[in-house]
């Protein structure tokens, strides 16, 4: 790929942002903000959160400014997410911006791109990690302010001079569902940082959760559209010997939680370790699984899948969204139709009785993550568009 130099000043609005990280969004701005360090001037605007120490501070060369919800829609109306949300948005445009392009991700913060073009003029891009429309069960937790997420979404989307997919699939949805012409749409694929994932295995990690082998690995959000209830479902159908752990983080609804302890009791060979780890953690527990299972309902990309893969594990996935750009069917790694537990246990079943099979997945995973998956590749690739905004 031809990199050209670009002169130029980019504003991030992000609703994650390191230490506040949950999500396959905040791992990508992340990575994307570390690798485009030092190769254009750089300002980040995000959520203050509990664990953030400052409102404003230079971090590692970039200038972040962090923006308090505002404290009056905080409470425990299935409306304040959003309304939160919006909040924020207008906090993160009552300071100046002064670069040329401004860079939105998620529909957390799309209408603060939106706000920032018509305030300053300034070309907006925004990078979408996944689509509302494509989440009609967020209407259970959010209600009616389901709608105002998808109409913030569609609004900072159809204002964009260019729209950036992490996969072919969720470029054709943008088309699909918002009036956007697929050439404003350029695809750049997630990736991962191999060196930092790659197989350690590590049994005091292991010990230190219960974690006994052989498992089978679950890491995610604690969300419908992960699949986990269909993974539970598919259990009973796993060797006896096999035990299954699921690792969930950040909580998408209310009574979600409440729900899946209730499917969980008296259930034997299920470990639930439900709090969001560091990563060396995830890396041990990654390294020692037989098999990392993703059984995503939707995905428009599942970065946890190059994880798994970088620390050359099978990986057992849904054919969705951009899980198909992934991960190769019978290579490095198997897939299967979303929502249906029982082909969900054949292919998990696949792999734990033929042991090989899973190590060359493994292998092939890790090779063709550090091929074609790299966070330098990614931003090398978004600085190319932004030379063409500019143009």
């Amino acid at each position: 790929l031809y990199v050209r130099r670009v002169e130029v000043k980019v504003t991030f609005l992000t609703w994650e942002y390191p230490p506040h990280i949950y999500g396959g969004a905040g791992v990508h701005i992340q990575n994307l903000v570390q690798n485009l360090r030092g190769r254009i001037e750089i300002e980040v605007r995000t959520l203050l959160s509990e664990e953030s120490q400052a409102s404003e501070a230079e971090e590692d060369g970039v200038r972040v400014l962090r923006y308090p919800r505002w404290k009056l829609l905080r409470s425990e109306s299935r409306y304040s997410t959003v309304l939160s949300a919006f909040s924020m948005d207008l906090a993160m445009v009552k300071d100046p911006i002064d670069g040329e392009i401004v860079h939105a991700h998620t529909w957390y913060t799309a209408l603060g791109g939106y706000y920032a073009k018509q305030l300053c003029d300034q070309r907006l891009v925004m990078t979408v990690h996944s689509l509302e429309p494509k989440r009609p069960w967020k209407e259970q937790a959010l209600g009616n302010a389901y709608r105002l997420s998808t109409w913030a979404e569609k609004t900072g989307i159809e204002a964009c001079d260019r729209v950036i997919a992490v996969s072919y699939t969720d470029a054709k949805n943008i088309v699909e569902f918002y009036d956007v012409a697929r050439e404003r749409v350029k695809v750049i694929p997630n990736g991962v940082d191999a060196e930092a994932f790659q197989r350690r295995k590590d049994p005091q990690v292991l010990a230190k959760y219960g974690v006994r082998e052989p498992y089978v690995l679950f890491l995610g959000r604690l969300s419908r559209q992960k699949g986990v209830f269909d993974l539970v479902s598919a259990a009973p159908r796993l060797p006896e010997d096999v035990e299954l752990v699921l690792v969930t983080g950040a909580v998408d609804e209310p009574g979600i939680e409440d729900e899946l302890s209730r499917r969980l009791e008296g259930r034997r060979n299920i470990l639930w370790i439900n709090k969001m780890l560091p990563r060396n953690e995830v890396v041990a527990l990654l390294s020692g699984t037989s098999v990392f299972v993703s059984p995503s309902l939707y995905e428009p990309f599942g970065i946890m899948n190059l994880e798994a893969m970088a620390c050359e594990r099978p990986v057992v996935s849904t054919r969705v969204g951009g899980i198909v750009d992934v991960i190769v069917d019978g290579e490095t790694g198997l897939l299967v139709s979303p929502g249906n537990p029982g082909e969900l246990s054949e292919a998990v079943n696949r792999i734990l009785l033929n042991p090989e099979l899973g190590e060359r997945m493994g292998k092939a995973g890790r090779e063709r993550v550090r091929e074609t998956f790299t966070w330098k590749r990614v931003a090398d690739e978004t600085l190319s568009l932004y030379g063409e905004m500019l143009e």
